[in-house]
């Protein structure tokens, strides 16, 4: 073989051996999924990095065994259903291994113990269960506290209320509307150190073990490296220190706030970057479905007019199927439904599956009323084309589109407004975006009020330009 003949056949291995060691390299990288409203096991810091108990622990066993992670910040909800569609590898967020979940998941060995406690507000003269009797507790979805009230809800007959939550659960007590909630005793302690009005009243009870989980066959060695990392933490005392590091600190002395970041300015201030990061992700959604829901909209109300039976049948299918079904159904169902549906690993990214549902959404709304317009022309309109040789389709573009265009403009800024208004309905698929970002703001510092009132303001300013807008295109078109 000639010299030159031996460099390519050296030079291809050399690529084929990088391709397989890139290959085998981006395999090893790990989407592992955290709940975000869980302090001190998992909250969002200043700067929109994670922190907590859980995130530290992860963080220090990657270390000690190599692992390449990227983490994955839901609710727990949608991070125990997405890795059951396996959109995530594991998922990290105080969760409780019972006999249930093991029918389904693979836990790692326990790697904290924790118990219940049950907590009222500060005037409340709740002291016992049998207190609840005929009262309504409030629950966080997926909880060990959900599990043990539900368990114990017979015998004291009280009703139940869930959250996907702390802060809506915690104020859900705080003004009254429930008399207690069950929650896990190291949340409920870090939570009323750091400003929740509420006051725990009872001994812990029904003690659970946190695990690491995976879905069940899956990912063995993950689940391998994490019990041997989490071995060699609590040799080595890094466990200890993590561990001391959350529960005998407040969560000013974590994030480095002050007394007066905690006031409205000092709060939008502090928040500035996250708030805009989520405003951003809101707008980038809203505009690019509203582009692609206009294009489908526009079809489907061209279908519903068409002459005949089949475009007409087509066009009030789609609009019937889309415009009826809940939007947070619709998200889940392209989310985790469709990928499951498939399987063989495969995936839709978060943002591409809630720009698909605002589209369908968002599209079936467009299409009812752009039939609409359509057929608000006089039907002698498009005679009169007619009967002067113009075809159906050139009638339709010259004379019946331009008509029912100028009708239709002030819904089209209408439907921008309600799209822009949807995209909060997209946090339940891990999108962050506006106000997400206010809930893990609210997750971190329980300034609910606060935050929700600056969420509100940025949205009406935004609606308020949008309404403008609209009445002065309006103002042009008469």
């Amino acid at each position: 073989m000639k010299k030159w003949q031996v460099a390519v056949v050296m030079l291809l291995a050399a690529v084929g051996s990088w391709f397989s060691l890139n290959t085998h390299a981006q395999a090893k990288t790990y989407t592992i999924a955290t709940d975000t409203t869980f302090a001190p096991f998992e909250f969002q810091a200043k700067g929109g990095k994670y922190k907590g108990i859980d995130i530290d622990i992860l963080k220090a066993i990657a270390k000690k065994e190599h692992i390449n992670y990227k983490l994955k910040a839901i609710s727990f909800g949608a991070a125990v259903q997405q890795l059951s569609a396996n959109q995530v590898d594991g998922v990290i967020a105080g969760m409780n291994i019972t006999a249930e979940r093991k029918k389904t998941f693979d836990f790692s060995n326990a790697y904290y113990t924790s118990g219940v406690v049950m907590a009222v507000a500060k005037d409340s003269k709740i002291k016992k269960f049998s207190q609840l009797k005929g009262k309504t507790v409030a629950l966080k979805t997926g909880t060990a506290g959900a599990a043990y009230a539900k368990s114990i809800q017979s015998k004291y007959g009280f009703k139940i209320k869930y959250f996907n939550d702390s802060n809506n659960m915690y104020n859900d007590v705080k003004v009254g509307n429930s008399a207690a909630c069950f929650e896990d005793y190291p949340v409920m302690s870090y939570g009323i150190k750091n400003g929740i009005a509420l006051k725990i009243v009872s001994k812990q009870y029904a003690a659970g073990d946190y695990g690491f989980a995976v879905k069940k066959g899956k990912n063995a060695a993950l689940l391998k490296k994490f019990n041997a990392g989490l071995k060699a933490i609590k040799a080595d005392g890094t466990y200890k220190k993590i561990v001391n590091k959350y529960l005998k600190s407040s969560e000013a002395s974590l994030t480095g706030e002050t007394a007066s970041s905690r006031t409205f300015v000092g709060l939008f201030t502090q928040n500035l970057g996250t708030i805009g990061s989520g405003l951003w992700m809101t707008l980038e959604l809203t505009v690019i479905s509203i582009i692609l829901a206009t294009i489908l909209g526009l079809i489907l109300g061209v279908l519903g007019v068409m002459p005949g039976k089949i475009g007409p049948a087509i066009s009030s299918t789609i609009i019937y199927l889309f415009r009826g079904m809940p939007l947070m159904v619709l998200a889940f169902f392209i989310y985790i439904g469709f990928p499951d549906l498939i399987g063989h690993g495969f995936k839709i990214p978060a943002f591409v599956a809630g720009m698909i549902t605002l589209m369908l959404n968002e599209g079936a709304y467009t299409g009812a009323f752009v039939k609409g317009g359509f057929q608000a022309v006089d039907d002698g309109q498009m005679e009169a084309a007619r009967s002067l040789g113009l075809p159906y389709w050139t009638a339709m573009r010259k004379v019946i589109m331009p008509q029912g265009i100028r009708i239709m403009i002030p819904s089209f800024i209408n439907q921008f407004i309600i799209t822009l208004k949807d995209t909060s309905i997209l946090s339940v698929i891990g999108i962050v975006e506006l106000t997400q970002t206010g809930t893990l703001i609210i997750a971190r510092n329980f300034e609910g009020f606060k935050i929700w009132l600056m969420i509100a303001i940025i949205y009406l300013i935004i609606i308020t330009l949008l309404t403008w807008l609209s009445n002065w295109v309006q103002r042009r078109i008469n």
